[in-house]
């Protein structure tokens, strides 16, 4: 496998990213992980028992900056070049989704405390731990976070995070904030902390001026959308025939297929998420995985498909509320979209987020809940 420096270092040649001394200072340091974590000898190898303890683990790292400064990028790289057997990266809102319901399954057991229960299944599924977007939006994460990350970090699990926010910031002005200050000073104890905040917002650099919604429906409105997939994902002209697909988890154990996925952006057809019997868990499990939406085929609205802008107005709530960013095609403009009939008047407040989710400062909004 080749090295993260080297994957940053060709993607810069290639024109595809720009010399940027954050993101060029950020990708050494992952290089340097890198070799830590495939130099480190695996559990219970002969040079642990003639140490007579397991080595120290490799340091992890914590990497915060603002909108398209290219975290998510370069976790990317680092994820897939790092060659080590258990390792694991997550949505950092679904990993705390998941951590609930373990810790809600633990309990059942009634045999002690749960926590460290949690800890050892973690530590023993992965040695490294990647999270996107960390952030605490919640009481329940913050009172736990603090136990959890350390009995993770003891465990010798390494973690390595992206955040929009720096450490400092985390949970600012949460109920019981106190709570959660353990957490902040684990953070700065245990990981290096790095900003990305170069001048330019890269994912909104690739947007440039792109229409993000397009009217009407049809081969030229398909096109564009099209040419905005490949320029916010990176992916090669040769393999546009084959974009990956992915099925993502949604709550009650359900699974959604997406069409098109990669880098954070998902591509679906109004039909597929709005005249197919879906409901709020499955837009909100698209929220929080996706930091842009591209959806297509969207019909004129109207009393006699209520159902279908039923799905639509609760998609739409979904994707405002995580902030994410949405491309379209339509047959109308939002304001035409649901033009009158039994429902227009209820109609508004979604044609008003659709108008706003066009301005740049929506666009200029970090991905995740409020």
């Amino acid at each position: 496998m080749t090295s993260v420096i080297a994957r940053y270092r060709a993607l810069v040649a290639a024109g595809e990213l720009r010399a940027d001394p954050d993101q060029a200072a950020a990708a050494e340091r992952l290089d340097r992980l890198q070799q830590e974590m495939e130099a480190a000898p695996p559990r219970g190898s002969t040079l642990w028992k003639m140490l007579r303890k397991a080595p120290e683990p490799p340091r992890g790292l914590y990497m915060f900056g603002g909108v398209g400064r290219g975290k998510s990028m370069l976790m990317d790289l680092f994820f897939d070049a790092v060659n080590v057997q258990r390792k694991k990266r997550a949505h950092f809102h679904e990993f705390m989704l998941d951590v609930h319901a373990m810790l809600a399954e633990a309990r059942k057991s009634e045999s002690g405390d749960p926590i460290p229960q949690v800890v050892a299944v973690l530590a023993d599924q992965a040695r490294l731990l990647c999270f996107d977007e960390m952030v605490v939006n919640n009481m329940a994460d913050a009172a736990i976070m603090s136990r959890l990350f350390a009995g993770l970090l003891a465990a010798r699990v390494t973690i390595v995070t992206t955040s929009n926010r720096a450490p400092d910031e985390l949970y600012k002005n949460g109920l019981n904030r106190q709570l959660f200050l353990p957490f902040i000073a684990l953070i700065k104890d245990r990981l290096d902390v790095m900003t990305l905040d170069g001048p330019t917002d890269y994912r909104l650099d690739r947007l440039g001026d792109a229409t993000l919604w397009h009217s009407p429906n049809g081969p030229e409105a398909t096109a564009a959308l099209s040419e905005a997939f490949f320029r916010l994902t990176d992916y090669p002209p040769s393999d546009r025939a084959n974009v990956p697909a992915e099925d993502i988890m949604v709550q009650g154990g359900r699974m959604l297929h997406v069409p098109k996925s990669l880098k954070g952006v998902a591509v679906f057809s109004f039909k597929r998420l709005c005249v197919e019997a879906r409901g709020a868990p499955d837009y909100l499990a698209i929220a929080r995985k996706y930091h842009t939406v591209i959806l297509v085929g969207i019909p004129v609205l109207g009393p006699e498909k209520r159902n279908e802008a039923a799905r639509f107005v609760t998609l739409i709530d979904s994707l405002y509320e995580y902030k994410v960013k949405l491309l379209a095609s339509a047959d109308a403009q939002p304001v035409a979209l649901y033009p009158e009939g039994d429902g227009a008047f209820e109609f508004e407040r979604t044609v008003s987020r659709l108008m706003e989710m066009q301005s740049n400062d929506y666009l200029a909004l970090g991905h995740g809940p409020k």
